[in-house]
Order: C-alpha cells, then sequence, then structure tokens
C-alpha cells in the first residue's frame, strides 16, 4: 500500500533531508520510526532534498508499507506519537501505487524570509534571514523577471548539483514587503516557484536579489550571468534558516 505524507518541519537541527551517517535528517527520522512501526525496514522517497537548516511546511514524501497493517488515520498517529517535536506528518493519505513524491511533482515553491531592520527579533531567528541594510524591493521585483522562463542555472547552483542538465523553468517569481507586528519591522518574503530546483539554485539566487535590493548589482549582471554562467557574477548565497519549502503540487 502507498502511502502520501504531507509534511512539516523546523530544519534548524537537521542535517537536511537525505539519510546519512551518524547525522540527524528528515528521511532518516522517518525511516527510523515507521521501520519500528511495520518492524521492517522501509524507504521513504521525498518529493526532493532540503539541505541543512531549511525548513519545510509543504514537504511531501510517499512510502510503501505491507498491505492492511495501517490505514492513513493510524499510520499518521502512530508516526507523530514517535517523532521529536521539530517535525510532524500533517497529512496522510493512500496513493496510487504509480504515485511517486519526486517524479510525479509538477510545481515546487519556496519562499525565502527576510527580517529587514536594524535587530533581528529573536522569535524570527530560526526562520528567517537577517539583514540590516535597508532594501529596494521594487527594485528586486523589477529584476526577478529576468529570472522567468527556462534557463541554464549554472551560474546559480552548486558546483555539485545533481543532474545532467542544469536547466529548469522558473514560473512565478516575486518579492513582497509586510509590516510583522512581532519582529517590529518589515517581512520580505522572496516567493519562487518552478518545475525542479538545483542544490542552492533558491539561496543563490536569493542572495543575488539581496545585492540587487542593496544596490550593489544591476540587471546587466544579472543577465550576464544567467546567459554565460558565470558562478562569480551570482552573489553570495543566502543561509539556509531564511528558506522554506512551502508546497509540492501534482496533478
Amino acid at each position: 500500500m502507498n502511502f502520501k505524507l504531507l509534511i512539516q518541519y523546523d530544519g534548524t537541527d537537521f542535517h537536511g533531508w537525505q539519510v546519512q551517517e551518524n547525522d540527524r535528517t528528515i528521511q532518516g527520522e522517518l525511516e527510523r520510526v515507521i521501520g519500528m512501526l511495520v518492524d521492517g525496514k522501509v524507504t521513504v522517497h521525498g518529493s526532493g532534498r532540503t539541505d541543512a537548516g531549511v525548513h519545510a511546511e509543504g514537504q511531501v514524501a510517499h512510502v510503501h508499507l505491507p498491505e492492511g497493517k495501517f490505514t492513513a488515520g493510524r499510520l499518521k498517529n502512530a508516526i507523530n506519537g514517535n517523532l521529536w517535536r521539530d517535525i510532524r506528518i500533517m497529512k496522510c493519505e493512500v496513493a496510487p501505487d504509480e504515485f511517486h513524491a519526486r517524479f510525479s511533482a509538477k510545481r515546487k515553491t519556496y519562499i525565502y524570509r527576510v527580517i529587514n531592520a536594524p535587530v533581528m527579533s529573536p522569535f524570527w531567528r530560526r526562520f528567517a534571514h537577517w539583514e540590516h541594510r535597508p532594501l529596494d524591493v521594487g527594485r528586486m521585483n523589477d529584476v526577478a523577471r529576468l529570472f522567468l522562463g527556462v534557463h541554464d542555472w549554472t551560474a546559480f547552483a552548486s558546483s555539485k548539483a545533481d543532474g545532467e542538465t542544469r536547466v529548469r523553468e522558473v514560473m512565478d517569481f516575486t518579492v513582497s514587503s509586510s509590516w510583522d507586528d512581532r519582529a517590529q519591522s518589515t517581512l520580505i518574503e522572496f516567493r519562487i516557484t518552478a518545475a525542479g530546483f538545483l542544490r542552492y539554485m533558491v539561496r543563490s539566487i536569493v542572495g543575488t536579489m539581496l545585492e540587487v535590493g542593496r544596490g550593489e548589482k544591476d540587471s546587466d549582471t544579472i543577465q550576464t550571468a544567467i546567459i554565460t554562467g558565470d558562478r562569480s557574477l551570482a552573489g553570495k548565497t543566502a543561509t539556509a534558516q531564511g528558506l522554506t519549502l512551502h508546497k509540492v503540487e501534482y496533478d
């Protein structure tokens, strides 16, 4: 039986999604707990790998379990009852056997949050990047349009990025600004949607956009980086704690 899991986690204390020997990971925790419940080895497949320190509001995974051992509701409750408090199964449902969390996904949306203020609120310390220098949101939105469409993202990805091709389609990219009462400051959100992402791609794009917002880079530099794949033209990769996997969409 194939179960589809909707997962949320605070990634601060995890070494990313993928199982690593001697390190605490999301996949590792799920496989440990579910394996204990079924008294056997299981493999949990995620929609994608989040890096160390990255969070998820809408990560999706699937796991095949023996027929009739659990209903979806009982499985969700049993997993949550054995997980530490920084990870939770928000929804569990039976999926078709051919459903695959990664290969069936059509669109993924990440949100990167920035507190733009002289002082960083301790309530946002784990979930947002702090930028004390003023950022021009209008300018960043203008430049964001350059990232739309199908491009080779060599300039905005890790040198160890998976896959033979670095071509991806960015479907939507917006930068919004709002007042946050808890932080007593401006909260800026970079929201980016694509069919798929390369390792560090979102954080590299956001780090570059922050330099645009500070007036340190212009649109010509961004266009040249995209066209040539010259990593030296991109900005510094933004820190992990500001990044959250917001949602994964399927047909």
